[in-house]
Parts: C-alpha cells; structure tokens; sequence
C-alpha cells in the first residue's frame, strides 16, 4: 500500500510540473515511503487533496501526458 501511494505521489508530481514546466523539487522518497499530501483539481475543476483519502480509500492517479495534444 505505501509503495502504491509513493507512486501515486511521484506521477502527482510529475503531472503538475509538467503542467508548469518547472524544474522537479528534489526528494528522497523511496519506495515503500508514504506519499507527502499534495493537491490536484478534480474533474469538477475543485481541489482535493491526498490526505483527504488517506486511511479511508485506494488512490490510483493515471496521467497520460500525450492527453488532448494532439500528437
């Protein structure tokens, strides 16, 4: 469960910067660390955070950065 929730956290991540197109913060994580909280809007375009869901529900985050590029 922690190893799917750092992998959750680094695609959480890697979306958002690459949305930005900031350089990635440097981290530690490892696998089996438990995700840090982040934020991200849903499809309503309201935030939810991880710690919203932490204890109560699986997270899977997909990210698909190809998605309405058209290429």
């Amino acid at each position: 469960m922690k190893a799917i929730s750092a992998l959750v956290a680094c695609t959480a991540f890697a979306a958002v910067l690459s949305a930005q197109q900031t350089a990635p913060p440097k981290t530690t994580l490892k696998v089996g660390d438990e995700a840090p909280d982040f934020t991200l809007p849903d499809t309503a375009n309201k935030p939810v955070k991880l710690s919203d869901f932490r204890g109560k529900k699986v997270v899977v985050l997909a990210f698909f950065p190809a998605a309405f590029s058209g290429g």
